[in-house]
Formats: C-alpha cells, sequence, structure tokens
C-alpha cells in the first residue's frame, strides 16, 4: 500500500495504517522540532503530540503534501513549546500523559546518523548558534528548505504563509547565516573556516554536508 492508501486507511481509524505515515516521516518531525527547540525533550513531546493532533485531525486533509501538512501541525507544537519557554525558562516541561488510543511513535534518541558522525561537531555547533540568531519564521523556513529539502509550495503550507513572504524569509535567513559565520569564523573548524567564511549560504542554500545532517 503507497501512502495515500495508508491516509485513506487511518481516515477509517486504522491505528495500524498510520503508524506506517508516522514511521515514514518521524525523523522529519523530530528533526524539524529538535532544529527548532534544541532540547530533546521539547522536541519529543512536540513530536508526539503533533502525531497525536495528526491522526485525530486526518479527516481535514485534503490531498497534496502529506509532509507538509504535517509540518505545520509540528511547527505549532514547536511555537507552542516556544512560548512556553519564554514564559518559564528556567521550568521543564512536563511530559506529555500516554493515550490509550494514540499512535505508536518512537522518537529518535537524538544520537547523530552515520552521517552526522562524519561532521565536525564543532561545524554544527557553530551552525545550530547561526540558527539560533534567526526569528522562528526564519529559521522554520531555512531548515524546511535547506535541511528538510521542501519546495517553496511545501513550505508555504507548512508555515502557513505566501510564496512572497517564503521567499522573502529564506533570503533573509540565509543571509543572516552568511554573516553570522562570517563575523564567528574563528568558531569554525580550520578545515571548513575558507569556505564558509567567503560562501556558507547562497541561492542555493546551506551545503549538502549540512543539509544531510
Amino acid at each position: 500500500m503507497d501512502e495515500a492508501g495508508w491516509i485513506e486507511a487511518s481516515k477509517r481509524g486504522e491505528v495500524q495504517a498510520f503508524n506506517h505515515l508516522v514511521l515514514a516521516h518521524q525523523q522529519m518531525a523530530y528533526t524539524l522540532a529538535f532544529r527548532m527547540l534544541r532540547d530533546e525533550e521539547a522536541a519529543s513531546d512536540a513530536t508526539q503530540e503533533a502525531f497525536i493532533l495528526a491522526f485525530t485531525r486526518l479527516h481535514q486533509f485534503r490531498g497534496g503534501s502529506f509532509k507538509a501538512w504535517l509540518a505545520r501541525i509540528v511547527l505549532n507544537q514547536v511555537y507552542d513549546q516556544l512560548r512556553v519557554q519564554r514564559r518559564h525558562p528556567t521550568e521543564s516541561l512536563d511530559p506529555l500523559p500516554e493515550r490509550e488510543d494514540a499512535p505508536a511513535l518512537q522518537i529518535p534518541d537524538g544520537e547523530p546518523s552515520p552521517e552526522q558522525a562524519v561532521l565536525s561537531s564543532e561545524l554544527l555547533a557553530c551552525i545550530e548558534s547561526g540558527f539560533e540568531t534567526l526569528s522562528p519564521e526564519q529559521r522554520a523556513t531555512v531548515i524546511l528548505s535547506d535541511v528538510q529539502g521542501m519546495s517553496y509550495d511545501e513550505i508555504a503550507i507548512a508555515t502557513n504563509a505566501s510564496l512572497g513572504t517564503v521567499k522573502s524569509r529564506l533570503s533573509r535567513g540565509r543571509l543572516a547565516m552568511r554573516n553570522y559565520l562570517s563575523q564567528h569564523s574563528e568558531l569554525l573548524p580550520a578545515s571548513y573556516r575558507h569556505y564558509y567564511t567567503g560562501q556558507f549560504v547562497g541561492d542555493r542554500g546551506l551545503p549538502t554536508v549540512v543539509a544531510d545532517g
């Protein structure tokens, strides 16, 4: 059965069918939440709640990119978490209660993938620091484009924004990342410094070595 089949079966309430959608998209959802929140527990909570909401609201999905539709739900949970963090910066987030009817979800444990393992931890730390200087909307747009590889149309769905707004946020976000790394070149590993200070982010977005992470 293809994704469309799993979606239709899930709309009929078949939890096992929805579990196939979870397995197909949980890495995208968790990565998006984690790169936005920079906290494993908060990202896991946001991802868990997003999938539960997606399951209960699947009747609202009218076709198109399921990945983009799901990413929009994830981002809504992320923004809720960010609002909580701003109000209570020193408080830990309570885990969500278990629900008997919730679909199975295997949250990644936060360990680096084989692709991530070959990257310099210093490079990733510097890039993540750059992400944190962006507004949440710019950060989400850059991550969806240059990390998740979504199209403008998919990003527009995921962020509930017009195509013009998506393009503007992406351009400004990439420029801000380039400027950040140019101004903090001392944080970059020596083997990357000459490249990233000169052309870290251009019209094509983050380099493949970063997008793969």
